[in-house]
């Protein structure tokens, strides 16, 4: 892969993550809400203490942090090594385990300092709404998807085959 490393991508969306959050943090207080666009999109300051669209968030149990860090740990691990042989993979799976990694590293590292993560990127449409979230969130599901394009796409044969 030419261009920004694997890594290189991670950390710029580690460091995007950490920034916006940041500033949701330091000039919101929890629950505010600052509408953007009426009907559609807000800016809020929400804290998810469970995992993605707030599962668990609501269990009392003392293992749920030890549980989705741990989860979390893991998969960073298991998406860093894979990374290490980025050469061997294509471009559009280079990429979105690198934004995989820089969104998982930024939502862990909320859980392992602050005990839940920050959201604040609110989109519905009346009533019906979905659940905040933040750039990490965005790069994982970016990443997410290019790897399932990266899946559905056909192989392409070795030339003379």
């Amino acid at each position: 892969m030419r261009g920004l490393t694997p890594y290189a991508i991670a950390s710029i969306v580690f460091a995007l993550d950490r920034i916006t959050k940041r500033i949701i943090e330091s000039r919101m207080s929890v629950f505010d809400t600052h509408t953007v666009i009426p009907g559609f999109f807000d800016i809020v300051h929400a804290r998810n203490r469970g995992a993605a669209f707030s599962i668990f968030a609501e269990s009392t149990s003392p293992l749920r942090p030890f549980f989705l860090i741990g989860l979390s740990l893991a998969a960073l691990i298991l998406v860093a090594g894979i990374l290490r042989k980025a050469s061997n993979l294509d471009k559009p799976t280079a990429i979105g385990l690198s934004l995989i990694l820089g969104g998982a590293l930024g939502n862990v590292f909320d859980r392992i300092v602050s005990g839940a993560v920050t959201d604040f990127l609110d989109f519905y449409v009346g009533t019906l709404h979905w659940p905040a979230f933040n750039v990490a969130d965005s790069a994982i599901v970016i990443g997410s998807g290019l790897l399932l394009l990266s899946l559905l796409r056909p192989k392409q044969q070795p030339a003379g085959a």
